[in-house]
């Protein structure tokens, strides 16, 4: 895995918070992986769990596993269909065809090519764990 490029990372915060985002993948070293090939990522942690700050976020990535006494009821599961999801990743880019081409040479697999809709141009890429991730670009309405 990469080593983190250096940059003043605090963990945890100095003050207020950071929003991140838990995913539960199947093997830590190969999503982290996608995130720093395909995203440019940095390693703020690696191990179990993993940390990458993408842009201004986190993402946290671990293995599943069953309840614990401060979740006594919740098991942790990569997605078991790929076509059923309740939550995915939204990445706003500035020029969506250039981050397309650019991230599929690196080898993200889309969905569609860059769909145009009223306010946005919009497709989607999977991670290797099937979490979808919405790349898009917001057009200028007037």
């Amino acid at each position: 895995m990469n080593t983190p490029k250096t940059r003043d990372y605090q963990l945890p915060p100095k003050e207020g918070f950071v929003l991140t985002h838990f995913l539960t993948v199947a093997d830590v070293r190969r999503s982290a992986e996608f995130y720093l090939r395909i995203l440019g990522g940095n390693v703020v942690i690696e191990g179990e769990p993993t940390i990458i700050q993408i842009a201004n976020s986190w993402i946290i990535l671990n293995v599943g596993g069953g309840p614990t006494d401060d979740k006594p009821t919740v098991t942790l599961s990569t997605p078991q269909n790929p076509n059923q999801v309740s939550c995915f990743m939204n990445i706003r880019v500035a020029d969506i065809l250039s981050c397309y081409e650019d991230w599929r040479k690196r080898g993200a697999q889309f969905l569609t090519e860059p769909k145009d809709h009223r306010f946005e141009i919009r497709c989607y890429m999977r991670d290797p764990d099937g979490y979808i991730i919405e790349v898009g670009q917001s057009k200028n309405v007037n």
